[in-house]
């Protein structure tokens, strides 16, 4: 499917009724979600037997693809690109005018305040994984040099491009949250920029100095948000030829002195205490932490909750240099191949379902656990509480070590499973942390394997792969 994109994006459409039944295109690191006018056009079956497709998840209009990172941005391209060349310019069995009102009463019988909060936060965070990856990695090969003694001449330019994006990604943030909210991008990020400016330990707030970036992505987050909303309320005042003068203005330097003598020390507040409260949950009751995380987080991605955790990553990466939180929770990852594995191993006669595991565990072991969830476990119904039970185990033991003083961390979010080991630091160096890190993944093999083996069936009667 890498290999030839725009074909991909012909056989997908062709199965989802076509570029005209597609009235919204979006991605995240491994689905491709496109919401449907006529859910019932799609032939999910058709779909699954797609070489390239990990899994199919429908959820009323929408219909998520699961492509696996890197395929489904090329892929989301070639859909998009082929929707908008696709889509009807009038007439037709819908209208542009009838299209768009099915559209809008779509998205008001599914978004949820709930939900509409989650999926901005996520649209605001998503699209800087891929640089918080390259640059985590980067970091850890840095780390690695020095530890060693190797390249000093070297290390210092790494350390550089490694550290650039973290240190500025305030901007990048105010500049994805003013996009996401209505707002002109390029104000947003100017307003965040206060937070990350060295003059600002100048300025005095709250009879304290303001420290660079004190407040980080959360601070970025609430100044941009409230760009947008002085802007918008300027664009309806101010007269149009005073527009181009006035709105900026307005817009940068109200927001800007909030977010100096506010929102920074505020948001300064709110980001230390999640990592206070990080450090000390793991390090007081490290165990029972990694095992309510590590066997609820399937649930959670099968709910599409996990996105609520991704400013906290971000918050706990740039105060701390990794988040703590993820190797936890990736623990449920290798909860759900554990029970693969047994399910594998029980049904030795179901051809089709052994097919599916062969095909999907790859992309399960490197953390792409989808697959597995909709194709395998939950299906079945009770190996998905197996997997859970794996995962919590995996994850007890990552924090019974927390517990012991040797944290694990990752260094970005995104990867999970084998993919994070690259990503991996803590408290007592990358070595430490990997072969936790290691432990908790056989752990939580071992036990979805078991779990799944002895309780995953009904005793009386042979399970049965689901139509």
């Amino acid at each position: 499917m890498r290999n030839d994109p725009a074909s991909a994006a012909t056989a997908l459409l062709t199965r989802v009724g076509g570029p005209a039944n597609v009235t919204s295109v979006a991605h995240c690191m491994t689905r491709l979600r496109l919401t449907l006018a006529d859910p019932a056009a799609a032939n999910e079956a058709e779909l699954r037997a797609l070489p390239g497709v990990l899994g199919v998840v429908s959820d009323g209009p929408v219909c998520q693809i699961v492509l696996g990172p890197g395929v489904v941005d090329e892929v989301t391209r070639e859909v998009e690109a082929q929707v908008t060349a696709g889509r009807p310019a009038g007439g037709g069995a819908r209208s542009a005018e009838d299209g768009a009102r099915w559209k809008e009463e779509l998205r008001r019988r599914n978004a949820t305040p709930f939900k509409t909060a989650l999926r901005r936060v996520a649209n605001v965070f998503v699209p800087l994984i891929p640089a918080l990856i390259g640059c985590g990695v980067l970091a850890g090969l840095n780390g690695l040099l020095v530890n060693a003694g190797w390249l000093p001449g070297l290390t210092p330019a790494l350390a550089a491009v490694a550290s650039a994006f973290l240190a500025l990604i305030a901007v990048f943030v105010g500049h994805n949250t003013a996009r996401e909210f209505g707002g002109t991008p390029v104000l947003g990020a100017a307003v965040a920029a206060v937070v990350v400016y060295p003059g600002v330990a100048k300025v005095t707030a709250f009879g304290t100095h303001l420290a660079p970036g004190q407040g980080g992505v959360l601070g970025a987050l609430m100044a941009a948000l409230l760009a947008t909303r002085v802007e918008k309320w300027c664009r309806g005042r101010v007269p149009g030829a005073l527009d181009v003068l006035l709105t900026p203005t307005v817009t940068v330097l109200v927001p800007g002195l909030v977010t100096l003598y506010g929102l920074m020390y505020a948001a300064g507040a709110v980001a230390s205490a999640i990592g206070t409260a990080a450090n000390w949950l793991l390090a007081t009751a490290g165990a029972v932490a990694g095992l309510v995380l590590g066997g609820l987080f399937l649930p959670l991605v099968m709910l599409g909750l996990h996105q609520a955790l991704i400013p906290i990553h971000t918050t706990l990466i740039e105060q701390q240099g990794y988040t703590v939180l993820l190797p936890l929770l990736a623990m449920a990852g290798a909860g759900q191949v554990g029970a693969a594995l047994a399910v594998y191993v029980r049904l030795r006669h179901d051809v089709s379902l052994r097919t599916t595991i062969r095909s999907a565990l790859p992309a399960g072991l490197l953390g792409v656990g989808e697959p597995l969830i909709y194709g395998v476990s939950l299906p079945l119904g009770r190996p998905f509480l197996t997997a859970c039970a794996g995962g919590a185990a995996g994850g007890a033991f990552v924090g019974f070590f927390a517990m012991l003083g040797s944290r694990v961390g990752a260094t970005a979010i995104g990867p999970s499973g084998w993919a994070l080991f690259p990503l991996l630091t803590g408290n007592r160096g990358p070595a430490v942390a990997a072969a936790i890190y290691a432990g908790g993944l056989l752990t939580g093999y071992a036990v979805g394997f078991a779990a799944t083996y002895l309780f995953g069936f009904p005793r009386r009667r042979r399970p049965t792969t689901p139509a």
